[in-house]
């Protein structure tokens, strides 16, 4: 369901491989959502949205490395960004998924996915530029 543009390339083989398996464990996590033999989804749900947090903290990191290595004048505001994305996983409320775990997985992955996207080519890209400059 979630497939990787070429639009999304950063041409950074490091960023686009990890963005590249951000989109992976979305679409494991669409494929769990449309398995109808597994009806309690709750444990692996929780997996999903452990994974999917280990690897955004991963590729942030990772990123904001590169950020700062070539002097990124909007660093700051693209770690807090970064920040809040986190904050927005790690605050979900798991009481509510077991009431509806196809709805709220698939919540989950629209929001991600908006968001990656979105900041994929907005934020991601104006750092691209920047690093073009440079050379």
């Amino acid at each position: 369901m979630f497939e990787w543009k070429e639009e999304y390339e950063t041409k950074i083989e490091v960023i686009d491989e990890q963005h590249k398996e951000l989109f992976k464990i979305a679409n494991e996590s669409y494929a769990l959502l449309k398995n109808d033999l597994i009806l309690d989804k709750y444990d692996k749900v929780i997996v999903i949205i452990n994974k999917l947090l280990d690897y955004c903290e991963y590729h942030f990191s990772t990123e904001e490395q590169y950020l700062l290595d070539i002097g990124y004048k909007k660093f700051l505001s693209h770690k807090v960004q970064h920040e809040e994305f986190i904050k927005k996983l790690r605050d979900q409320d798991l009481k509510k998924m077991d009431e509806n775990q196809d709805e709220y997985l698939m919540n989950i992955l629209n929001f991600f996915m908006k968001w990656i996207s979105g900041h994929i080519l907005a934020r991601d890209m104006d750092y691209v530029q920047f690093a073009r400059t440079l050379s």
